[in-house]
């Protein structure tokens, strides 16, 4: 996919800090990103498939600029994009977010609480400004011969049902 003109893709790297609410938080926040605010300017791909050292999402992460939002201050999105080859963009914190919007608590793990669930669309409402401007929505058609930006799935990696395990 190239780089500039259309097919612009920006890659979103959520936390995976599964077990956390705020590495829920990131993760609610981009498939609010990239399922409803920006489906055609963005790729998810999953932190665990850099972690592990998948080729596909190394192209995908060195490929398309990136941004990570990470649950804690271990930034390990930011981190794995880097050590892969990308470039990050834009690094959003939870935490940081939540200090401004402390009425926004998130609770809950599997599911989050409707407070965490707010706090995620606001987190992905604020990244919104960030990917129009790496990717404007006018040119985000692939041009042909381009390949997807990430994998096979909707994260890269097998998923064919669009649900991301949620």
């Amino acid at each position: 996919m190239s780089r500039s003109g259309s097919g612009r893709k920006v890659v979103v790297v959520p936390c995976s800090g599964i077990g956390k609410p705020y590495g829920t938080v990131s993760r609610e926040a981009a498939y609010e990103l990239c399922e409803e605010l920006r489906p055609r300017t963005t790729a998810l791909v999953a932190l665990s498939r850099l972690v592990m050292g998948d080729a596909g999402a190394g192209r995908t992460v060195a490929g398309h600029p990136a941004i990570a939002i990470d649950g804690c201050k271990l930034t390990c999105a930011a981190k794995m994009v880097r050590v892969r080859g990308g470039t990050v963009a834009r690094e959003v914190a939870v935490l940081d977010v939540y200090r401004c919007h402390r009425e926004l608590k998130p609770e809950g793990i599997a599911e989050l609480n409707d407070a965490g669930l707010a706090l995620a669309r606001v987190i992905a409402e604020e990244i919104v400004p960030t990917v129009d401007a790496l990717a404007p929505p006018g040119g985000a058609e692939p041009a042909e011969g381009d390949e997807p930006p990430a994998g096979d799935g909707p994260l890269g990696g097998d998923e064919e049902d669009g649900d991301h395990g949620r």
